[in-house]
């Protein structure tokens, strides 16, 4: 995550190989050479949250030695056996049962690099490129699907939103087509405040909900035309991302259609594409960002023999807990997820993917705030529990089969708190609240912040989504109150102007990409705070009897609501 990471087809168009369901693969064993311990390390912890101990927790996790920790890889191993030490070294109880681990079985599957996709424009083929011109892959755990000849159709941002009365859909049979849409929302292009939410993403605007859409509407494909302001990052970001291996929960555990072919073209190929059917690309923006919007055939043919490598493995989550003095049954929980890219085998340069930043910083500091419980005087009435979680680079996955399979019933979980990729640019004026405005939460932050000298506010680019990126959205889908916070870009030491020029720097430089590196020159002391403040909310929670809830008119009041529905305690 950067701070601020569904089937229907049409015969004799769409041929998947094999006939009726498919065997899932085998599971692959863990490699021998992964019980290998990372380096040894001579560090003397402090009791208290403390910069040193982060730094020495964000080195280790982040190193070579850990190859980028790639979910179901060597590097993996090393991972979660480091954190379940330092669950243990803290004096946290196995978080799961009697363990400290929760299996997460998952599908790698790796689309061969060398596939090419073919676009026949008005009788013309265009041969594309994987990961120069176009990334894709499948969902479906299949090793061959086969794509041919299929009509392509543009459908604005692939929204069908009933509430909203917008369907980008409407009125065609979607069996066997390719669908092209743009990301974000109707809005965001357009600039116009009155369509959906205007610059702020909702969750119509992620790639994950359009390919989700198109697979619930029987398209045999789905591309999203990429722009950097609409994804909020470039196209080496989203050839990174979807390189190498890509993972997924077995059909048996997420029951979601799934899309046969799901992938991304650059702008230039959208460019090509759409002048087939005579139309400029800059006015299908704006076609597609006014209400009635209809679709628009394109002219043109898809095809695609994509071959992938399949395996199946088991991932695992980190659940350590401190159980509480007097309600051990209820829980404050703070997450952060553990894994990264791993290593591209086969890059020129530098090919591992160390994830600082993203996320070594998220699960130093739960540890960090996990050490700082451990070290109270009195232990806190309820239970606190610390969650390091896999698969989120891969759509949040370990979280969504934590929240599937709970240590504790989600109704006795009174708050997330979610770290991910936090700030390393010093100490700030403000604190940044992820999805501002959304839960009772920030009101037990913002007078933590206030003793700081703090103000809380939202991100300053809402167009770009974060909330529905990061492993609390689906405890928030959920009903459970969850909180994403980090420091703020209002720097003591050079003001906004620094704060964005080190997001940008990241942003441009570091963020899924190899460069993602421990620097011993980060400056630590806005980290501190922000664990500090993080800590102070769950050590209230911890400690009372509050119930929060999420403020009203949000999307996931309903659930907490039915969930909460016995509880005699009132939120404040």
């Amino acid at each position: 995550m950067f701070r601020k990471s569904l089937i229907g087809a049409a015969v004799g168009v769409l041929a998947l190989a094999g006939c009726g369901k498919q065997a899932e693969p085998a599971a692959e064993p863990a490699p021998a050479e992964a019980a290998a311990p990372a380096p040894a390390s001579t560090h003397e912890f402090q009791p208290a949250i403390a910069g040193g101990d982060f730094a020495e927790l964000v080195k280790t996790l982040a190193s070579d030695e850990f190859e980028g920790r790639g979910p179901g890889s060597v590097g993996e191993e090393r991972t979660v056996e480091y954190i379940r030490a330092q669950m243990q070294r803290i004096g946290l109880q196995p978080g799961n049962g009697d363990s400290y681990f929760q299996d997460v079985p998952m599908v790698e599957t790796t689309a061969d690099p060398a596939t090419k996709m073919t676009l026949t424009i008005d009788g013309k083929p265009v041969e594309l490129g994987f990961g120069s011109q176009m990334v894709v892959g499948t969902r479906t755990g299949q090793a061959q699907v086969k794509v041919d000849a299929s009509d392509v159709v543009f459908v604005g941002y692939g929204v069908d939103a009933p509430e909203r009365d917008w369907n980008d859909y409407a009125g065609q049979d979607w069996s066997g087509k390719t669908v092209v849409m743009f990301v974000n929302d109707p809005g965001f292009h357009a600039g116009d405040e009155t369509l959906f939410d205007g610059k702020k993403m909702t969750y119509y605007g992620r790639w994950t909900y359009k390919f989700e859409e198109a697979a619930r509407k029987g398209a045999a494909a789905a591309l999203i035309v990429h722009d950097t302001p609409g994804a909020s990052y470039g196209w080496d970001v989203v050839r990174n991302s979807w390189s190498g291996a890509q993972y997924d929960l077995p059909a048996s555990d997420d029951p979601e259609p799934r899309i046969p072919v799901q992938g991304w073209i650059t702008a230039d190929v959208a460019r090509t594409l759409f002048a087939g059917a005579g139309l400029d690309l800059d006015e299908a923006y704006r076609m597609a960002g006014k209400p009635g919007f209809k679709p628009v055939p394109l002219k043109a043919k898809m095809s695609v023999d994509l071959a992938s490598a399949i395996t199946r493995k088991t991932s695992r989550n980190v659940v350590g807990v401190l159980p509480g003095a007097s309600r051990a049954d209820e829980a404050v929980l703070y997450m952060a997820h553990w894994d990264h890219l791993g290593k591209h085998e086969g890059e020129e340069g530098d090919a591992i993917y160390n994830g600082a930043i993203d996320n070594a910083t998220g699960v130093a500091g739960i540890l960090e705030i996990a050490e700082a419980f451990a070290g109270q005087p009195q232990r806190p009435e309820r239970s606190v529990v610390f969650l390091a979680v896999t698969l989120e680079e891969s759509g949040l996955l370990g979280s969504k089969y934590y929240v599937a399979h709970p240590s504790f019933p989600l109704d006795k979980i009174a708050g997330v708190v979610n770290l991910d990729a936090m700030s390393v640019a010093g100490r700030s004026r403000d604190m940044v609240v992820t999805g501002f405005g959304n839960s009772e939460l920030e009101d037990i932050l913002k007078p933590i912040a206030q003793a700081q000298n703090r103000v809380l506010k939202g991100e300053s680019s809402p167009q770009s989504g974060f909330y529905f990126r990061s492993d609390h959205f689906n405890f928030a889908k959920a009903g459970v109150p969850a909180l994403y916070a980090s420091g703020g870009d209002d720097l003591l030491e050079g003001g906004t102007a620094a704060g964005h020029s080190a997001d940008e720097d990241y942003g441009t430089h570091r963020y899924h990409q190899p460069g993602d590196e421990y620097d011993p020159n980060w400056k630590l002391d806005g980290v501190v705070e922000d664990l500090e403040a993080l800590y102070g909310v769950g050590r209230e929670l911890a400690g009372g009897d509050r119930w929060p809830n999420w403020y009203e008119g949000n999307p996931f009041k309903a659930a907490r609501d039915r969930m909460m529905a016995d509880k005699t305690a009132a939120s404040p």
